[in-house]
């Protein structure tokens, strides 16, 4: 189980057990902080009580240390530290003390139970599997479960339908129904004789809550506003440049990433190395903008020109680097740069995260203006205007925009005209609610239990989130909240983190530090978004160290032309995947809705590339392990 994530830690190994108790700890060490033997894992607490394998860093384990007093202390790692912290408070309780990111597992010698845990936010991953064995698993990654010889791989039909609806599995699914994640802010604690116990010692929703009603009151103005953001990322960053290893940061030229940077030149004593990406493709290329922001700031910047077979030469290798399927396409570029960034650092700051707080996203602001005039008219209304819409073919919609399209400049006309109509009406004209709306905004399948024989009905992420926040919140506020409880742990993070730990990079999102994420929902949404500027209070710190001149700019995604390779040089790749003798017999997809979609896309008249994506990567995933190709009954038994 630790050889198949040597790559998470290609330093050293370690493994502990206790044959009485019939437990085992395992680890892989990359080593960050005190490179000594006496940073190995699994280690032993001072008392003897505790044993514990630990994936992250705390950050604040120095100031821990400082409230020990003096101790024989045996090394410097974080690890002794957090051992201290468990013989002093008991695991449980030492929890909220912890600045950092951490999945850890940790054996309680007196009390004969295992106790796992997950840090705040959800940076760095931990399944956990109830084997039909009796056997009990748990790991950073799938692959280590996988190679328990008791392992069965019976695959989670509605995993598959969240991973075609965002791209993605949500917490707590896995692909396997026998295996769960451990969701964020969470612990579970299994003892040998006793029932298990879980719980939360950190909940997003409830921090969310109590800042609506602190920005609900009197708030900082917008100096003061700026400031006290600007210490806390000060602070966040301060604690995660700690390391005795090389640490760079990637650079976007964004606000986001740019704000991280100019708060490592702040702290640091030499040039902070910096690495991006870039693209020949128009539209797909932000490195120019990287260039700029480093030079302004004076750090060692590294670019890399990816060409296109660099980028297309990563497909085949996404579903071993990505172990449970994966499907946002920007997980190419998230490679690529990690790749060339562990060339010369073992660490890397990212800026990830700043879209979430602070409202950055393009479809928060789309998403109210456009709510903004669509409930004038009533929804049956609104449905009918669809359903005429819809009646007219993309051909069609597309010559009538031809002679509009002709007049406009290049930059202004309407590509796909007819695609962009047809999935306005069904995504947002039909919406009942703005929130239901925007769930239909982040789908890439409608109906998508259709597509998936056997999954369950789809129950909306979004809507409830409303009456948790308080009954008058308002719509972004929900998005915002959705977003950071799911597409930020179950996408953003997930796919960072094995892409950088494929190569054995470490990275770290100073954004999250849990003080600033209750910082950003105390902050009044016009401190986020004022006029057309989104994240405005991030920006107000920015714009102090680096010129509005440089950042001010439409925003880019970061990801590549997949429409465009789909139609080109994956199109042969794409085809043997999606073959419908191939579909029908493993099972697991609708080949008819698949087939009809790859059709549409290949003739131009739709953009199906996020759906076909989504596809794709299963299939991918599903190719590489032959012996799951079996159609399982949809009735997959209670979850574990």
């Amino acid at each position: 189980m630790c050889a198949r994530i040597a790559h998470r830690g290609p330093d050293s190994q370690g493994v502990w057990t206790d044959p009485d108790s019939g437990v085992t700890l395992g680890h892989r060490r990359l080593a960050i902080v005190d490179l000594s033997p006496q940073g190995r894992q699994p280690m032993t607490s001072a008392s003897g009580r505790y044993v514990v394998v630990f994936n992250g860093e705390i950050y604040n384990h120095a100031e821990l240390r400082q409230q020990f007093g003096p101790l024989p202390w045996r090394g410097h790692s974080d690890t002794e530290t957090l051992l201290a912290c468990f013989d002093r408070h008991g695991v449980i309780a030492s929890l909220p003390l912890l600045v950092g990111m951490f999945a850890v597992a940790v054996w309680d010698n007196h009390e004969k139970e295992l106790t796992l845990a997950r840090d705040r936010l959800g940076e760095k991953p931990l399944y956990w599997g109830a084997l039909p064995s009796g056997d009990f698993v748990f790991g950073s990654e799938l692959r280590a479960l996988e190679a328990h010889p008791r392992f069965e791989g019976a695959i989670d039909r509605d995993a598959i339908a969240d991973l075609l609806q965002y791209s993605c599995i949500g917490a707590p699914r896995s692909i396997y129904a026998h295996v769960r994640k451990l969701e964020p802010g969470s612990w579970m604690t299994l003892p040998l004789s006793r029932q298990t116990r879980s719980g939360r010692y950190w909940s997003l929703m409830e921090v969310a809550a109590a800042g609506r009603q602190r920005a609900a009151g009197p708030t900082l103005n917008d100096t003061d506003a700026s400031d006290e953001l600007e210490r806390l990322l000060g602070q966040a960053v301060r604690g995660q440049i700690m390391a005795d290893v090389p640490v760079g940061a990637f650079l976007s030229g964004g606000v986001d990433s740019s704000a991280v940077v100019a708060m490592m030149m702040r702290q640091s004593s030499t040039r902070v190395r910096t690495f991006s990406i870039g693209f020949s493709e128009p539209g797909f290329n932000e490195a120019e903008f990287a260039k700029a922001v480093a030079q302004h700031l004076g750090t060692q910047h590294t670019e890399h020109y990816v060409t296109e077979a660099d980028a297309l030469a990563v497909v085949e290798q996404l579903p071993d680097l990505y172990d449970e399927p994966f499907a946002d396409p920007s997980q190419i570029p998230t490679y690529l740069v990690s790749r060339m960034a562990r060339r010369d650092v073992t660490v890397a700051l990212s800026g990830d995260a700043g879209d979430e707080l602070f409202a950055g996203y393009n479809r928060y602001r789309l998403a109210a203006r456009t709510w903004g005039s669509l409930q004038r008219f009533p929804l049956p209304l609104r449905r009918a205007a669809a359903s005429a819409a819809i009646a007219i073919s993309p051909g069609t919609w597309d010559r009538l925009f031809g002679v509009p399209n002709a007049l406009l400049p290049p930059q202004r006309r309407i590509g796909n005209a007819g695609d962009k109509v047809h999935k306005f009406a069904t995504r947002v004209m039909r919406a009942p609610t703005q929130l239901a709306m925007y769930e239909t905004l982040l789908s890439h399948w409608e109906e998508v239990e259709q597509v998936v024989p056997g999954a369950g009905a789809r129950r909306p992420r979004i809507e409830a989130l409303a009456a948790t926040l308080r009954a008058d919140a308002n719509g972004v506020d929900c998005m915002c909240l959705a977003d950071q409880l799911g597409y930020l742990p179950d996408d953003i993070l997930a796919k960072v983190d094995r892409a950088a730990m494929s190569v054995s990079l470490e990275t770290r999102v100073p954004l999250l530090d849990h003080r600033i994420v209750e910082f950003a929902w105390g902050v009044p949404l016009h401190q986020k978004l004022r006029g057309k500027e989104s994240k405005w209070l991030l920006r107000q710190v920015l714009y102090r160290h680096v010129p509005r001149a440089l950042i001010e700019r439409p925003k880019q995604g970061f990801g590549v032309p997949l429409d465009q390779w789909l139609r080109g040089p994956l199109r042969a790749w794409a085809e043997e995947l999606l073959q419908e003798s191939r579909l029908r017999a493993e099972g697991f997809l609708d080949a008819t809705a698949v087939r009809a979609r790859w059709r549409e896309h290949l003739s131009g008249q739709r953009n199906w590339q996020y759906a076909l994506w989504n596809v794709l990567m299963f299939q991918a995933w599903l190719n590489r392990r032959p012996g799951l190709t079996t159609p399982r009954s949809p009735s997959l038994g209670p979850r574990p």
